[in-house]
Order: C-alpha cells, then sequence, then structure tokens
C-alpha cells in the first residue's frame, strides 16, 4: 500500500496550523503532527514511488526502501521528543520552524531525485536557523547568518554537482555516485561533507549550535547532519577516502572538546566526534560497517538529543552554560543528574546502553577489513569520547565544586522528553535486536560476547582512571572563561582581513588613478580653453578619473589577451 500522504507533508501542514494557534493548544497540535506522521509511515508501508512529472523531468518525491524507513522512524521520534520538550515554550516562531525543519529532513531522505534533495537540503537550513534566531542575541544573530550563509553554500554546490551529473549521465536519480563519476562525484560529496561537518568545513556547527536557544539545540542536534550521514550512505558507500575522514572526524574534536568550556559546545564537538564512526562505517562499506554507521546514527539522535537536553534544562534553570560558573547542581536537580548520566554512558558505549551496540561494529568493520591504524584512531576516539562527553558534562555541570547555586528541576515536559529518551537509550542497549531488525543490510553481529564486554569495559575503567589522576594532581585542563580558536578562525578573521585588505588596495588605487586622470583632464580642459574659447565646455562634459581608469583596465586586459 501507498503512502496515505508523503512522510514531509504531515509536518509542513501541521507548522502552518500551529502558526494560527496560541497556548496549550499550540503545543498539543505540534506534539500530535509526528504522532499523525509515524501512523501514516506505519500504516502507509511503502509502494510504488510517488513521482511529480515536471517538463521533462520525473522527480521522485517519495523512494522508501530499508535505509530510507530507518531513518524515518527515527526522525518521527526525534520530532517527538523535541516537541514534547518544547512544549512549555510560547513561541510561534521557534514551534513552526521545528516543524517544518524535521518536515524538510523527511523530504530530503525519501528523496529520489537530486532536484527534489536540493530543494529540502536548502529548507533545512532556511527553516532551521530561527531556532537559533529565537535566542535573539547578538551572538545568536550573527551565528545565524553564518550558519544560513554556509549551508546554503552547501546546497548551491549540491545543485552544481547535480547539473553536471545530468550532463554527463542524463539522469537526476539520486543513487550511487562515488568518486568514479569525476567532477560530480567530487561536487556533490563536498556539499554533503559541509553539512556531515567534515574536518575545516565543521566550524557551523561548533559555532551556531551553542548559541541557538536551549530548545533549539535539541532539534539542530537531530536532523541536519543526520540528513547528511544518510545521504552519504546513499550515495558514497565503500569510498575509501571517507574512511580517513571519519578517522579525523574522530578524533581531533576530542582535544578541543577536552579544553572547552561552554558545554553545549563541548556537546557540539562531540557530535563531529561520533558522526566520524558514522563516515568511517560508510567508508568502509561493508554490510557489517554500513550497518553499524546508521544504527549509530539512530543511536546517537537519541543519546545526543539526551545529553543537549540535560545541559538545556541547565540553561533554562540557571540562566549559566560555562562549566566554570556551574557544579553542583546534583543537590537541586537530582533528576535531571541522573537523565544526564544516562545519555553520558550512552555515548560512552557502557554495556546495556545504546552506544555499545552500534559503535563496536564500526570498529569491529574497520579491523575485519584489514584497517588496524582506523582501529586504533578510533579505540583512542572511543576513550576520548568518555572523557570529554561521559565524565566532564555530567562532572562540570552537576558535582565538581560547588558553584552556590539553588534551583530547581525544569518543567515537567522537559524531564518527560528526557525520560523518554533515557528510557530508548537502557531499551535499545539491553534489547539490541529491535534496532538490528530495522537496519537495512544483512550482517549477523552478537555485540554481547565475552571479549567485546571484557574490552569495551577495561577501556572504560582506565579511561576513567585516567581522568581521575590527572583532575587530582592538578593536569586536566580547568573550566576557564576563555575564548577557543578553531579552524573558523580563518574564515571569521583571515578572510575579512584579506577581503578587507584587497578592497582597501583597490580603493586606494581607484583614488590614485582617480586624481592622475582629475589633473590630466584639468589641463586638457585648460589648453582646450586657452586656444578654442567656448569650445571648452565639451572637454568639460567627459568622466574624469574613473573613465581613465576604466580605459586603463580595458587596455591592460587586452594585453593580457594578447599575449595569452
Amino acid at each position: 500500500m501507498e503512502f496515505a500522504l508523503p512522510p514531509f507533508l504531515p509536518f509542513f501542514l501541521g507548522a502552518l496550523v500551529v502558526a494560527v494557534l496560541r497556548g496549550r493548544v499550540q503545543a498539543g497540535v505540534a506534539i500530535l503532527v509526528p504522532i499523525l506522521g509515524f501512523a501514516n509511515l506505519w500504516f502507509g508501508m511503502p509502494g510504488a514511488p510517488e513521482t511529480l512529472q515536471i517538463l521533462d523531468f520525473t522527480l521522485v518525491l517519495v523512494r522508501a526502501d530499508e535505509l530510507a524507513m530507518l531513518f524515518g522512524w527515527l526522525f518521527h521520534i526525534a520530532a517527538f521528543i523535541g516537541l514534547v520538550y518544547s512544549s512549555h515554550l510560547r513561541d510561534t516562531t521557534q514551534q513552526v520552524a521545528a516543524l517544518t525543519y524535521a518536515g524538510s529532513a523527511l523530504g530530503a531522505i525519501f528523496a529520489g531525485d537530486f532536484i527534489t534533495l536540493f530543494i529540502f537540503w536548502e529548507l533545512l537550513a532556511v527553516s532551521s536557523v530561527f531556532l537559533i534566531w529565537a535566542r535573539r542575541t547578538p551572538r545568536a544573530i550573527a551565528a545565524g547568518f553564518r550558519y544560513l550563509l554556509i549551508n546554503v553554500f552547501s546546497g548551491v554546490i549540491l545543485l552544481a554537482g547535480a547539473l553536471v551529473h545530468l550532463w554527463e549521465t542524463g539522469s537526476l536519480e539520486f543513487s550511487y555516485i562515488g568518486l568514479e563519476a569525476g567532477l560530480a562525484g567530487w561536487l556533490i560529496l563536498l556539499a554533503l561533507g559541509v553539512k556531515a561537518a567534515f574536518p575545516f568545513l565543521h566550524n557551523w556547527l561548533t559555532d551556531a549550535y551553542p548559541e541557538a536557544t536551549p530548545t533549539g539545540t535539541v532539534f539542530l542536534s537531530a536532523f541536519t547532519t543526520k540528513v547528511a550521514v544518510y545521504a552519504l550512505a546513499r550515495a558514497y558507500p565503500g569510498t575509501e577516502l571517507l574512511i580517513y575522514i571519519g578517522g579525523a572526524m574522530a578524533m581531533f574534536p576530542i582535544f578541543y572538546a577536552v579544553i572547552e568550556n561552554d558545554l553545549r559546545r563541548v556537546l557540539a564537538y562531540s557530535m563531529i566526534n561520533q558522526i566520524g564512526f558514522m563516515v568511517c562505517g560508510i567508508g568502509i562499506g561493508t554490510a557489517l560497517a554500513l550497518n553499524g554507521a546508521v544504527s549509530h546514527a539512530f543511536n546517537d539522535v537519541i543519546f545526543k538529543g539526551l545529553l543537549m537536553m540535560s545541559m538545556g534544562a541547565v540553561l533554562h534553570m540557571t540562566g549559566r552554560i560555562n562549566g566554570s560558573e556551574l557544579g553542583g547542581l546534583y543537590k537541586s536537580m537530582p533528576i535531571t543528574t541522573v537523565l544526564c548520566i544516562v545519555g553520558a554512558a550512552s555515548i560512552s558505549a557502557f554495556p546495556l546502553f545504546s552506544g555499545f551496540i552500534s559503535k563496536s561494529m564500526v570498529m569491529q568493520a574497520a579491523m575485519d577489513e584489514g584497517y588496524p591504524v582506523i582501529w586504533l584512531a578510533l579505540l583512542f576516539a572511543s576513550a576520548g569520547v568518555f572523557h570529554h562527553a561521559g565524565i566532564k558534562i555530567p562532572f562540570f555541570a552537576f558535582f565538581a565544586h560547588d558553584s552556590g547555586i539553588r534551583t530547581t528541576e525544569p518543567p515537567l515536559n522537559m524531564l518527560l522528553a528526557m525520560g523518554v529518551s533515557a528510557v530508548l537509550c537502557i531499551g535499545i542497549g539491553s534489547y539490541p535486536d529491535v534496532l538490528y531488525g530495522m537496519l537495512p543490510y544483512e550482517a549477523e553481529y552478537h555485540p554481547y560476547d565475552w571479549s567485546h564486554v571484557i574490552t569495551q569495559t577495561q577501556l572504560l575503567f582506565f579511561s576513567a582512571l585516567a581522568f581521575v589522576w590527572l583532575n587530582l594532581t592538578g593536569r586536566y585542563p580547568p573550566e576557564l572563561p576563555s575564548v577557543n580558536l578553531d579552524a573558523e578562525w580563518f574564515y571569521r578573521r583571515l578572510a575579512p582581513r584579506a577581503v578587507g585588505g584587497v578592497v582597501a588596495t583597490l580603493v586606494a588605487a581607484h583614488a590614485v588613478l582617480d586624481r592622475f586622470g582629475q589633473r590630466q583632464m584639468d589641463r586638457a580642459v585648460a589648453f582646450v580653453e586657452h586656444h578654442h574659447g567656448p569650445e571648452g565646455y565639451f572637454a568639460r562634459t567627459w568622466p574624469t578619473g574613473s573613465m581613465v581608469a576604466l580605459v586603463a583596465l580595458v587596455l591592460v586586459a587586452s594585453l593580457v589577451f594578447y599575449l595569452a
């Protein structure tokens, strides 16, 4: 049976309805949207693709296979949890943006052609930026503009790659591309890499996500990067370059996360670290590795969302998020503390928690396919994530020194959303066959064998021991109110200065030429007036320095063209 509605449509219609409602009715209807969307997806199981004919092109609005369906279930769950978490808000902008954002993510993963993908790719950026701007601070406004610029630019590159692919193959089908497709393959990979936060393309994430509202960050962590992971799994499975990109992504954020003071920015770096595991699995390309990548994407949305929600609750109740200003909150926020620890255990891959059953699949595939160095890198990254997300987040927020802050638990809806996520983290980790049954590829894997359990437990034990020793001896980087420079310096400082220097040079050159031309024209006018009287008026009507500069540039360009 075909879908009753395209999966994205209930969210777009819901956004229109929510836009005219207010108060508790608005929040209730918003929560109802993902429930109805889930029912639409459940009872309208995939049949033939839904297409739309435009001119000579057939657009595939809905192409549902096991890979798309897995992300479809995930995005409905994430939208439901996020909308419950934000239901205390009376902010129409955020509610409408969240529903449109979730609908755009669903449209992208079910798209069967590049034009449809491009449309939803850009809608992701345009709708989600309002979750950043909704915080209404100067930093949020500036970060939102940078976020929008980079993500829209990603869409432009995607469109360029799609057009090159159309010109070379005559097809717009969104399927396997690979780098053997030449220029089109590289352009599309670059576009996906921007949204997946590849190294040196990642700073839009660490720049913008921590500046969003406490509720907006929960949605941001769920959709954009996971759509990119899905697209990579669809278009570039088995691309060896991704193995090394993923390994680098898993490792380098650890060093920034350890020294970062803003705890939501720590989680932003941690997100890149986790995406590295997914990208690496996609690059390996075996059934086990791909299952590991997409299952880890599924789990990451849940446990990273739980950690984001716990830190959002702290920010909501205290107005602070820097580790140097927090501590001792377990006394007044004990439930939030426990829920945060569940998320920390899940991202650290403790046995019986969700991260344990997916992260190890990628590592096992790396070893099976003869990548021991990558396996070591992922092992190091696993230990590192326990340090910065598994220990640092709950320790500095809820324990460490007593900051003296006394508050209360967040609103009930926020606790309920965190509770649902915590139950999923434990349930998936304890009963992995439920998730494994949804995975798109045939591969047998048993996470709870003794060697795996003992190895992971030893890794966690010695990593915790290292943290304790470093902290007691004063060698662990302290939480300081500081700003850490990352690769964003190149486009936030170096690039503007470079462009400004070039513009200043051109302006100065224009001024010099203008003065020179003005002097020459004054001499010419004086000469004409001296020798021809009234006819000198004609000479004054000619442009001055700008015309001389233009003529000089034309002559130089002509000479260069001639010599070439």
